[in-house]
């Protein structure tokens, strides 16, 4: 019988393994659902300022050239 007590033991490691990977997944597409009719790109409310505008004055090719290769990257 100690196979017996084993084999019982086995399903209920498998049924509790079962289970949370179950709750996992419902969970991840719960978040999901709640984020999929989030709008990301949507226009700012308020007095917004726009931080990405251009400089009047871009460098040269070469002054961008180096400048990438003084910062290694």
């Amino acid at each position: 019988m100690p196979w017996f007590k084993m084999m019982l033991h086995a399903l209920k490691i498998f049924i509790l393994f079962s289970g949370f990977t179950l709750l996992f997944y419902f969970a991840i597409m719960w978040v999901n659902q709640e984020y999929e009719s989030y709008h990301r790109y949507q226009k700012p409310k308020g007095a917004a300022v726009k931080v990405s505008a251009e400089s009047p004055e871009q460098p040269a090719w070469v002054q961008r050239l180096l400048l990438f290769y003084l910062d290694g990257e």
